[in-house]
């Protein structure tokens, strides 16, 4: 079972996998560690990462890149209406509203979804994984930012699950980071004692994200975590952008902004020079050829003017440490270690602007661009059931509150309550306890909307239905569950009615009850079971509480020590109608599992996705037969490259000079049809043709190949003829080697030899009459076959042991029926029980 770690990021992607005991960063078939986040569509085939940024330029308006930030996302989006201006390819709404691109595919026009595009770029990811470790993979762990809200975490996985991937866990970048770092460290305190806490920075090309992690011996306690979604290395680039745009339309009189091509150009010069400056503080130039209307242009900056130009960028790297700082309610001193990730933390000025605020150095133990894929495929060694690794608990956080709201009845307000704080423990579950006569709806949104990079609060609605009163027509108990999943995502997971029954009739309830459960779970989680549950627990801890029968359990807090920065009204129940304190006859309650209906914001359909993960299909169908095409192609080309040099060398004389002349002719027709019309042909044409140059060129390279090799194996087979031949001359003359050997079978001997001798003159005679542009007369195949036969007779012969011989005294041993050993074997018994401290008595008797 493969085990692989996808770092999808905004601009580069990374693969790691677990192989031979450890974690490895795997390479593409461009020998690169790093692929490039890049679509490249064209007339035959898709092109992705290398291959597809090599187009970037020439084929801008189908080459799809920063797509990282569209997820889960609708066109009218601030976000996507401000990338939209900055980007060569489309973008359009598809027919659910959701933001796709629009391309020329297959000579045709397409809209592909941003899952659409993500799933292409996780296939060739798969492809590189699988080729690395020679088998499939399947199972994967999936990186995301921290920020992302619930839609963009689905839109995610809806793009595993397009590329045929069985995404195990969504992983936020600083969590998998920090497992990366906790789980191979060995001086990490004992779980009783003060965690060490480091903080994690991570400024990649698109967002800046700041955690701070407790660790203890085997586990990583998330505590805070803050973030700047728009500030990253790309903010750096663009500001070098716009300074180069303002100088050569100045000293160039040329509008940058106007042509795509020339933007792109500069673009990509812009970050290289940004690198350079990374490491030299001196003048770095930025030349660039035939930029626009044949003119080249040229520019200078150092590292101080680019701080300089990026002054107010720099600055709001303290913010979101301040953040989280405040959100953990740690000091400075608290803090062990500043770890840092990501590219764009390589920028000087970055660096020391976290340093500075830390007040220490910054740790760079960590490979800055692989640390997070590193950190993906460690937590898909410990999901997997395949891979034994050190135990290690995780406990991440949610970065924004959530809130549920509720419709009300005729007599009763709306109600709202915030479900999970900032910062709360994730996965995590609570239990909330409504009192209804009918089905009603729950809406669970993001309780502040001002700090979502996300313009919808709303995460969705969930339906609870076949909610009924009770017999006597009171209200029915209804516990939901709520729950944020490993993924981070917040779902209604569950819902139950506890209806009570007559004491007598609780076993046909209970038979009832687990009828209705089995169709209860809405994504996999456990049911509730018959005894009330806490209302708010940790996924993986049972803290039972009884309830008391027919009577609303009292609030309170939760009672673990570690959740006590949680909602205290997390054990909330909603009554508003306290049943009278009478006598009534005993009666037991039973839990009949509800269905939930959940409409979620931009969730993509049952019928999208099975649509699109057809069309993923059709296209890697298409790129392979595409593939094969090309490598049909080449081959072609490759055998008239090869057999033109050839005949001008080594062939020449293989072959009569009217064959040469219509070898040749057949070559340079070939070559011209190919740089014509035999550009863009299906495969089995160029399969033909190369058949047809085969059938001339194949008999011409056996010839030359038979040239070389039939004189050495002549030259082999007649040394094995004159050895055996000394034999039998020895054999005839009473050599003691060989007098153990019968007549008849030196005969066959003899007689092989003499049979061979006589099929070698007669085959090199033949080949000798024979001119080199003519078939051979006696091929290699049979020159081996030859002297394996006459190897397989007289060897068997020549070799054939000697009896062996006993001396006098062996015999007489035998004779008395006495079983003695060598003299050299009881030596050699005697020196070894001398080396074991023993004594030999059988060395004493032989003396």
């Amino acid at each position: 079972m493969a085990v692989v770690g996808f770092d999808v990021g905004f601009q580069n992607s990374y693969i790691a996998v677990a192989r031979g005991g450890g974690i490895e960063t795997v390479t593409n078939e461009f020998t690169d560690r790093c692929t490039p986040a890049v679509v490249s569509f064209g007339s035959k085939s898709r092109t992705i990462g290398n291959a597809a940024k090599n187009q970037l330029i020439t084929n801008a308006k189908n080459t799809v890149f920063n797509f990282k930030r569209l997820h889960g996302r609708s066109f009218q989006d601030p976000i996507v209406q401000s990338e939209r201006a900055n980007l060569p390819y489309e973008l359009v709404p598809m027919q659910d509203d959701r933001v796709g691109a629009k391309v020329m595919y297959m000579d045709e026009e397409h809209q592909f979804s941003i899952e659409q595009v993500s799933a292409m770029l996780l296939t060739k990811m798969k492809e590189v994984a699988e080729a690395n470790l020679q088998k499939k993979a399947l199972d994967c762990v999936i990186s995301i930012p921290s920020f992302f809200t619930d839609a963009e975490r689905r839109s995610v996985l809806d793009a595993a699950q397009i590329a045929g991937l069985n995404c195990l866990r969504l992983m936020n970048d600083t969590t998998a980071v920090a497992l990366n770092y906790g789980i191979y460290k060995q001086d990490l305190p004992p779980p009783e004692e003060k965690p060490k806490n480091v903080v994690f920075v991570d400024m990649g090309h698109s967002a800046f994200q700041v955690s701070v992690c407790a660790f203890n011996k085997g586990k990583l306690k998330m505590l805070a975590t803050a973030f700047d979604p728009y500030l990253g290395g790309r903010d750096f680039d663009q500001r070098l952008v716009e300074h180069f745009c303002a100088e050569f339309k100045s000293r160039y009189k040329l509008d940058v902004k106007s042509r795509v091509r020339a933007l792109l150009r500069l673009q990509q010069e812009c970050e290289k020079l940004k690198k350079l400056m990374s490491s030299n503080s001196t003048d770095i130039p930025l030349n660039i050829e035939c930029f626009m209307d044949d003119k080249d242009v040229s520019g200078k900056m150092n590292r101080a003017q680019f701080e300089e130009l990026c002054a107010d960028l720099i600055e709001r790297v303290s913010v979101p440490l301040v953040a989280v700082m405040e959100q953990a309610q740690l000091q400075l001193a608290d803090i062990a270690a500043v770890e840092i990730v990501g590219g764009a933390t390589r920028i000087p000025a970055v660096k020391a602007k976290i340093a500075k605020f830390f007040g220490k150095e910054v740790s760079t133990t960590l490979n800055a661009d692989e640390a997070v894929a590193r950190g993906c495929a460690l937590q898909c060694a410990i999901l997997s059931p395949a891979f034994k690794v050190r135990e290690f608990s995780i406990t991440d956080v949610m970065p924004f509150p959530v809130s549920l709201s509720w419709s009300s009845e005729a007599d009763e307000p709306k109600g709202c309550h915030e479900v999970f704080c900032k910062n709360h423990a994730s996965p995590f579950s609570k239990v909330i306890t409504f009192y209804r006569k009918s089905p009603f709806v729950l809406e669970a949104f993001y309780s502040d909307p001002a700090s979502l990079p996300y313009p919808e609060a709303k995460i969705g609605e969930f339906s609870v239905q076949n909610v009924s009163p009770q017999e006597d027509g009171e209200r029915s108990k209804v516990k939901v569950k709520v729950r944020v999943n490993a993924n981070g995502i917040v779902s209604v997971c569950s819902a139950a009615m506890l209806h009570k029954v007559k004491a007598e009739d609780h076993h046909k309830a209970n038979t009832i009850e687990d009828m209705l459960e089995e169709g209860n779970s809405q994504d996999g989680v456990d049911d509730l079971d018959g005894q009330d549950k806490t209302h708010e627990k940790k996924d993986g801890d049972t803290l039972p509480s009884v309830d008391t029968e027919n009577q609303p359990t009292p609030q309170s807090p939760p009672t673990d020590g570690e959740n006590s920065h949680s909602n205290p009204e997390s054990n909330l129940e909603l009554n508003t109608h306290h049943p009278p304190d009478a006598k009534k006859p005993k009666m037991k309650v039973m839990h009949v599992g509800l269905p939930i209906e959940a409409k979620l914001t931009h969730q993509l359909g049952k019928d999208h996705l099975n649509f699109f993960t057809e069309q993923e299909g059709k296209m890697i169908m298409q790129d392979k037969l595409e593939k094969e095409r090309n490598n049909a192609k080449n081959a072609l080309e490759e055998y008239v490259y090869y057999f033109r040099h050839k005949l001008e060398g080594p062939y020449q004389m293989y072959l009569t000079s009217e064959d040469q002349g219509k070898f040749t002719e057949l070559l340079t027709l070939t070559e011209n049809w190919l740089y014509d019309e035999g550009d863009d042909q299906e495969k089995q044409v160029y399969l033909d043709k190369l058949a047809e140059i085969q059938k001339m060129g194949l008999p011409v390279q056996e010839r030359y190949q038979e040239a070389e090799w039939r004189p050495k194996l002549f030259e082999e087979i007649k040394s094995k003829l004159h050895t055996y031949m000394k034999i039998t001359e020895e054999y005839k003359n009473g050599d003691e080697n060989y007098t153990h050997i019968d007549a008849q079978d030196m005969e066959k001997v003899t007689r092989c030899v003499k049979d061979t001798q006589q099929w070698v003159a007669d085959a090199s005679s033949a080949q000798d009459r024979l001119r080199l542009d003519q078939d051979p007369a006696v091929r290699s195949s049979e020159i081996r076959g030859k002297l394996q036969e006459l190897e397989n007779v007289c060897e068997l012969v020549v070799n054939k042991p000697k009896p062996r011989v006993e001396s006098p005294a062996e015999e007489s041993m035998q004779t008395e029926g006495v079983n003695y050993k060598k003299v050299e074997d009881v030596a050699l018994e005697e020196e070894v029980s001398l080396q074991n401290g023993e004594k030999s008595t059988a060395g004493m008797d032989l003396d």
